[in-house]
């Protein structure tokens, strides 16, 4: 523990279940309604957990999050797979976590999920499409190119196409 967090304390709700890793920063924090907290961050959002337990989302796997009339609105991206460079993500179910008393989170989130976004496009395929972003890995040096492809999209053209993208930015010049 450093000089700090021993003077004014981590910033961690009393009896919080998670394991911050070394230099992992609490940034802001919310109690849920009907238990746990939110807590932001350096590295990601720790969300209630099963069992009273609490996990890290990094910022890289947040694939959408919104608050409004007090419900705070999370879409955790899932990586299913690769296209060689390129990171393939599903979106899993929204969760609804009502914030009696929200604080900095909503505002601190969608600051670390838009600085976590490097480059976007947008692809349309015919029938469906898929968004390609270059996003920020918390805690580590470089990006992660990452596809969402519409759900009932050609995968195998959105391979395609991921193959090409990799390709492209592994050799800029050519």
């Amino acid at each position: 523990m450093g000089v700090l967090s021993r003077l004014f304390g981590s910033g961690l709700p009393a009896g919080f279940p998670g394991e911050l890793e070394r230099g992992e920063n609490v940034v802001a924090v919310a109690a849920v309604e009907g238990g746990g907290h939110l807590v932001v961050t350096s590295l990601g959002l720790w969300i209630p957990g099963d069992g009273g337990g609490a996990r890290r989302v990094g910022w890289h796997l947040v694939g959408k999050a919104t608050w409004g009339e007090g419900e705070f609105v999370l879409t955790e991206s899932e990586e299913t797979g690769n296209y060689g460079d390129v990171v393939v993500l599903v979106d899993r179910a929204p969760v609804r976590y009502r914030l009696p008393a929200p604080g900095k989170v909503p505002h601190q989130v969608r600051l670390r999920v838009d600085g976590s976004v490097r480059s976007r496009h947008r692809q349309e395929l015919g029938t469906g499409g898929a968004w390609f972003v270059q996003r920020k890995l918390p805690g580590r040096d470089g990006v992660v190119i990452q596809v969402r492809p519409d759900p009932g999209t050609d995968l195998a053209l959105v391979e395609a196409i991921a193959g090409e993208v990799a390709a492209k930015l592994a050799n800029p010049g050519e």
